[in-house]
């Protein structure tokens, strides 16, 4: 009976011991956004996050910041690299599929990187936000910057 129980014991501690690997394996291959967040609020606290998009891969996030500037978050295992980007500090090529963004980064080089996103919108999106060529604009904006247009013309 004791065998019994110790073999039980064992076979326990087996399971658990290959579910916690098979889950670190997930977690080093599959970041969490929501972690990279945390992550990048902790680095940076002053930035207001206002949109995000997150590479075919899940290794890279490019945030785009409250005041026209944009963020970036490399997951590294469990450790993260978060930078800020001044508006038009990189330099960005596009690929014939229009997913592909080819990022260079002068301040720095060792993130120089293919970046391929979910979409072609959202590589053309992220690619604004690192241009600094982004300007949102909400629809009541929009109709009151046509409605001075034509009072103008009045």
């Amino acid at each position: 009976m004791l065998w019994l129980l110790l073999l039980a014991a064992v076979a326990l501690a087996a399971a658990f011991y290959m579910r916690m690997n098979a889950r670190a394996e997930r977690d080093i291959t599959n970041p969490d956004a929501g972690l990279a967040m945390v992550e990048f609020g902790r680095a940076f606290p002053d930035e207001a996050i206002r949109a995000l998009h997150s590479t075919l891969d899940h290794k890279a996030i490019f945030l785009r910041l409250h005041d026209g500037k944009a963020g970036f978050i490399q997951s590294y295992g469990s450790h993260f690299v978060c930078h800020v980007i001044q508006p038009g500090k990189v330099r960005v090529n596009g690929s014939e599929s229009g997913r592909d963004l080819i990022v260079h980064f002068p301040d720095f080089t060792y993130l120089d990187n293919t970046f391929e996103f979910r979409t072609a919108a959202e590589a053309a999106e992220v690619s604004l936000w690192l241009l600094g060529s982004f300007s949102p604009q909400s629809e009541l904006e929009a109709s009151s910057k046509a409605d001075q247009a034509t009072r103008a013309c009045d």
